[in-house]
This record gives C-alpha cells, structure tokens and sequence, in this order.
C-alpha cells in the first residue's frame, strides 16, 4: 500500500471514529482493547482515546525514554528542569524582584556573577535556601 493510500484509509478510520454515537463507541472499544470501558466516560473522551489508540498503533507509539518521564510525572517524581545559559528565573521576595539570567558559568544578578543560586538565595533572604528550591526549579 503506498502511503498516500495509508494516510486517507487512517483518515477515513478516525472520521469514522469522530462519527460513533455512543453504542458505537462502546462497541469500538471493545474491539480495540477487548474490554468495556471504565464506566461514565463520555463519548467524546471514548472517541480521543480510541483515536489516540489507533494513531498509536499505526504510526508508532512514544519512544521508552518518554513512556518513562510520563510515568515518573504522573508519579509526581518530576526531575528538575536543567537551567541552560540564556534562561532568565525571576523571583519576588519582601515586595522586590530579583531577576537571574543563567550564564556559562553560574548566574547573574544585578550585574554581579554568582556560582551558585543558593547563594544567591542566602544574599535574599539573609537565610540557608536551597536556591533552586528558592527559585522554583527543583
């Protein structure tokens, strides 16, 4: 089958898809998954999922590394996201806000290059922070 046929008879399958009322899309979820759906889902939710499902199937699924980092987030062990140079964090803090620019070789506040954001944090504050607990990135 040349893809240009591929594209149109998946095309076709997920308008008919769109076009299930909800006997139907009962029906076409237990084909697909071979059980009932969870109870009270609506149609239109049946429809996305079963949509998905397909798209999925044909074209390829998430790659391991991104099955992985859903699980995690869903999960709630989210990893912190990595600060590239050129970011910009901005924090406020007894009615003033400090803006960070991420730079090759620590930080930049107020013209002064800083190594670390929990020192960063300490000059803030006048207290021990984990700076990027500070800054919300970890």
């Amino acid at each position: 089958m040349d893809p240009t046929r591929a594209d149109r008879d998946l095309a076709k399958t997920f308008d008919d898809i769109e076009h299930l009322d909800r006997p139907g899309c009962l029906d076409r979820w237990r084909e697909v998954f071979g059980r009932s759906p969870p109870k009270y889902l609506s149609p239109q939710f049946m429809k996305r999922v079963l949509i998905w499902e397909l798209q999925n199937r044909e074209l390829g699924g998430l790659s391991a590394k991104t099955e992985r980092r859903l699980l995690n987030i869903a999960l709630g062990k989210t990893p912190p996201p990595s600060l590239k140079p050129g970011s910009h964090l901005v924090r406020e803090w007894n009615g003033r806000t400090y803006q960070i620019e991420v730079v090759d070789r620590g930080f930049v506040m107020d013209g002064k290059t800083w190594r670390s954001l929990s020192a960063i944090a300490k000059y803030i504050t006048g207290a021990h922070w984990s700076g990027p607990r500070f800054f919300g990135v970890q």
